[in-house]
């Protein structure tokens, strides 16, 4: 298959390259025939499973399981996705999903690059935004609750 260009940034995602290299999470994946289309190559919605795996692992990585934040009352969930698809993934292949996140009053963006394990070819660049919901009142939160600020603080936000 021939590479194509690598495509100009854009919107939200450009603010990625700013982005201190070390602040990343590294979870690792290999596209199975499960996760692509008839040709063999890894079909969209996969990635954005995968980017949620990274995004739970993350949060288990610094000690805070995804469903005690729900137990909390807080649910998060996504408001806004935003996806660059630059090279095609076949089937495998190992990559690595890398996540961040920033939070942003009640808003939890996280910044994606799925790459090879060398980040020699970026296949993929997101940037996802989560709110904080009342589980009770389905309402946007105002701030988070203590328990799950002072738990996602834990990623350095």
């Amino acid at each position: 298959m021939p590479q194509k260009p690598d495509l100009a940034p854009t919107g939200a995602i450009a603010r990625q390259s700013a982005i201190n290299d070390s602040s990343w999470f590294e979870y690792p994946v290999r596209s199975h025939p499960h996760h692509t289309d008839y040709g063999g190559i890894v079909w969209h919605g996969s990635y954005i499973a995968w980017m949620e795996e990274a995004r739970v692992e993350c949060l288990r990585s610094i000690g805070v399981e995804f469903a005690d934040l729900v137990a909390l009352g807080c649910d998060m969930p996504v408001v806004e996705m935003s996806l660059r698809y630059h090279r095609s993934v076949l089937m495998g292949v190992t990559l690595v999903v890398r996540t961040r996140m920033t939070l942003e009053g009640v808003r939890l963006v996280w910044d994606y690059q799925i790459c090879s394990p060398d980040r020699q070819e970026l296949y993929v660049t997101a940037q996802v935004t989560l709110v904080a919901m009342d589980r009770e009142k389905g309402k946007i939160l105002r701030q988070l609750p203590p328990a799950v600020k002072n738990a996602l603080m834990r990623l350095g936000v």
